[in-house]
């Protein structure tokens, strides 16, 4: 066994310990006799009332899910499908769409039909068909017809949030649905291998950080009219929205880095204005990835996490630095390396490991005392104040948990290229 090999296989083990110690935190307080309770950071007690978030029990599935995927303890599966009966119970609609909020009763508080919420109910279902969860591969295919037939719009991509009756709320697109919908897209073919959802994936990610990307500097914007024209005056007033905030984000860059970076690792079909180049190029989803990476760390890596926002020039608009974005990171730089190996790049793949550590050594910045992590930190010159999330909230730890996810298979792949 190679020394290489033998780092990769312990990265894997460190890795798979993160994710499952994230999940241990969760199980069993995080379940409810129906559906799931967010936990406090700071004191570990449920949050008051009873409403569930429709992205907070498709995260929770998915959690649960990777677990038992990692061969994580039993109650790692009987989580994930406890959560899917409840998404089907409590958030499922008679006409296959998913409402918002609900109470635990299954009682619709919000029956806005969010894109965003629907990406996550197809990836609810991925992470379930992969684990083995009974049922979930049929609602993987009904979830995937409903999002063709009520979401996708005439570009191929995802439309806006809907009211009860499916006309849009507003005139707008969003690259925040598209791209968790890619990486719903790309769990579906993981789950399954059929070639429909990597062409999904693929088309999604082309456009939005191929194409749409020509008109800013290859920068990703997150805002646009219903023709897929950037609309950067969206929000101008709300910097600090917790969804939509003007400018550009890094932590999206990180985000969609990792999943071009699967895109790579599945051999998707690769935009002709990316070329086909090998190891040591900048060309190829592996290519466009690693330019994605590097313009967050450029213009928004802070030492103790990213930047909330920023202008086009790398000039900071919000500095909270976000949880998610940090996790994003580590992801981001676990695949990266991981295709580096694989096309031969070692130094590349050096590079993204030293990222990968120091990422992970600010992760204590975030994790509260009850071992959940914090929504965020205030910039340092509101004394690094942390911020718990509202609820009825969406975040049970999915960002961290996908981290170490992401972290540990590539790392796994890392060792079997390294053989």
């Amino acid at each position: 066994m190679t020394g290489t090999r033998a780092d990769a296989e312990r990265r894997a083990r460190t890795s798979r310990a993160r994710l499952l110690a994230t999940l241990r935190v969760q199980y069993p307080d995080a379940l409810a006799e129906r559906g799931y309770r967010l936990l406090h950071p700071e004191t570990g007690d449920h949050y008051t009332g009873d409403r569930r978030h429709l992205v907070a029990t498709c995260r929770s599935v998915a959690n649960f899910a990777a677990g038992a995927l990692a061969d994580g303890p039993d109650w790692c599966l009987d989580a994930a499908e406890h959560g899917l009966s409840f998404l089907e119970e409590a958030h499922g609609s008679d006409d296959g769409g998913y409402r918002l909020v609900v109470e635990a009763d299954g009682t619709p508080v919000d029956r806005t039909r969010s894109a965003y919420g629907h990406a996550f109910a197809l990836l609810a279902y991925a992470r379930a068909t992969a684990a083995g969860v009974d049922g979930a591969r049929e609602g993987l295919a009904a979830t995937h017809d409903l999002v063709d037939d009520r979401f996708r719009d005439e570009a191929g991509l995802l439309r806006s949030d809907c009211s009860p009756d499916w006309s849009e709320l507003e005139p707008y697109r969003g690259q925040n649905a598209n791209m968790h919908a890619c990486e719903a897209y790309v769990a579906a073919y993981e789950a399954t291998g059929e070639a429909t959802y990597l062409d999904r994936a693929r088309h999604i990610a082309e456009t939005v950080t191929v194409d749409l990307a020509t008109d800013t500097d290859g920068l990703l914007w997150e805002h646009y009219t219903t023709d897929w024209e950037h609309d950067f005056e969206y929000n101008a007033d709300e910097p600090r929205h917790q969804f939509r905030p003007p400018g550009y984000q890094p932590g999206h860059h990180v985000e969609w880095a990792k999943f071009l970076a699967l895109l790579d690792r599945y051999d998707a079909a690769v935009p002709n204005s990316l070329g086909q180049g090998g190891a040591g190029t900048d060309a190829g989803w592996y290519g466009r990835a690693l330019d994605l990476f590097d313009a967050a760390v450029e213009n928004g890596w802070a030492e103790n996490g990213f930047v909330y926002t920023h202008r086009a020039d790398g000039s900071p608009i919000v500095e909270d630095r976000y949880g998610w974005a940090l996790a994003e990171g580590i992801g981001a730089a676990a695949a990266l390396a991981e295709r580096a190996v694989a096309r031969g790049d070692a130094e590349t793949a050096a590079r993204l490991r030293d990222w990968h550590r120091r990422f992970l050594v600010c992760t204590d910045l975030f994790r509260g005392p009850a071992g959940v992590w914090y929504e965020k930190r205030l910039p340092s010159d509101a004394d690094g104040d942390l911020v718990a999330p509202e609820p009825p909230g969406v975040e049970p730890d999915y960002h961290p948990a996908s981290a170490a996810f992401e972290s540990w298979r590539s790392a796994r792949a890392e060792a079997d290229d390294s053989s």
